[in-house]
């Protein structure tokens, strides 16, 4: 199959699917890094939070996923590895480029901050 051809011994799969990963588990824990420039002034603390979770989270599936499949480990490092560099550079320039902007976001107030354990009760 042509797909078993990508890198050696079905690397470029395991890279793919590394890197597929972090797309997939940074988009569930964000909006997009469009949402973050447009609300950035209202929302910036609170967006970039749900990137750096996100994050960590892709740490954790893409570290199982090296420890289980030994053989293409180094695959799912390089692939998910890229992919988190690729969309946290995105977030922080969306976020750098919306605090500059002077076009108005999509939502109005400020941002509450409120503590992780207040659960629906902001401080």
């Amino acid at each position: 199959m042509a797909i078993e051809r990508v890198g050696g011994q079905g690397d470029g799969v395991a890279f793919l699917v590394a890197a597929g990963i972090v797309y997939e588990i940074v988009a569930a824990a964000c909006s997009s890094p469009q949402t973050t420039e447009i609300n950035a002034k209202t929302r910036s603390d609170t967006l970039m939070k749900w990137v750096h979770i996100g994050l960590v989270q892709s740490v954790l599936f893409v570290g199982a996923a090296a420890y289980f499949d030994r053989k293409r480990r180094w695959a799912y490092i390089s692939g998910g590895g890229a992919a988190m560099v690729i969309m946290y550079g995105s977030y922080v320039h969306a976020q750098r480029s919306g605090v500059k902007s002077d076009e108005p976001g999509t939502e109005q107030g400020t941002a509450q901050k409120s503590s992780m354990l207040s659960w629906g009760n902001p401080t």
